[in-house]
């Protein structure tokens, strides 16, 4: 699903990915740790292709079976929204749209229909217990719903991986472990693959996988 070698990150003198090589299977849960600055936010960047990795010898980025690199930005974008999900630690819903609103976004930037669009969105937000609030702005939910709000987002297009990163570093006790659970419900009925950057031991403990990332490298 997710394949790397050689990936290496500089931003001028500062080398921040140093060679990682990654596979990661469909439909498995990875989780990646490290202190900060070890590189986690950056490596999840570059695999959700937020961002490009420096060019090097024997460089390689394929997901879900498609060669990355060889992208140009508008091929790169179409790919992103139909293919890859994200959540971040900041549910970044817009203020001034519903929770069905900011849900269908990324369907109507894809150029799917608005009424099948709305059907689908509302399901998502139903099955996630949100039916109730589909009409409320963002800051008339709770910090639990409105990352609820933001899963319903990533889940749209039915990408085949979600990319989340400190996706509960926000959220009280109870929401977070709702939130984490909900992660392997996704992940069991749906067949997603889950890539987490967290310091929320434990998430990292429950994933399939556990990455430890230190000074750039994945340690082993």
């Amino acid at each position: 699903m997710i394949q790397t070698k050689n990936l290496h990150k500089y931003y001028d003198q500062l080398h921040v990915l140093k060679g990682v090589d990654l596979h990661i299977k469909k439909g498995e849960i990875v989780s990646i740790v490290g202190a900060s600055g070890a590189g986690k936010t950056t490596l999840l960047q570059i695999l959700g292709t937020l961002d490009k990795p420096s060019q090097d010898n024997g460089l390689e980025l394929r997901i879900n079976n498609e060669d990355i690199l060889s992208m140009n930005d508008k091929t790169l974008s179409k790919f992103r929204n139909l293919n890859l999900g994200f959540i971040f630690q900041f549910h970044q819903l817009l203020p001034e749209f519903t929770a069905l609103e900011n849900v269908c976004i990324p369907a109507f930037i894809a150029n799917r229909p608005k009424q099948e669009t709305e059907i689908e969105a509302k399901k998502l937000l139903d099955y996630l217990g949100l039916s109730h609030r589909i009409n409320h702005k963002p800051n008339e939910l709770s910090g639990g719903e409105q990352q609820r709000v933001a899963v319903a987002r990533a889940l749209i297009n039915k990408p085949a991986i979600i990319f989340a990163d400190e996706p509960s570093g926000n959220l009280d006790t109870a929401s977070a472990e709702n939130l984490h659970q909900l992660f392997f419900k996704l992940r069991d009925e749906l067949g997603q693959t889950f890539v987490i950057v967290t310091h929320n031991e434990d998430l990292a403990n429950m994933a399939d996988r556990k990455l430890i990332m230190v000074d750039g490298q994945i340690s082993n």
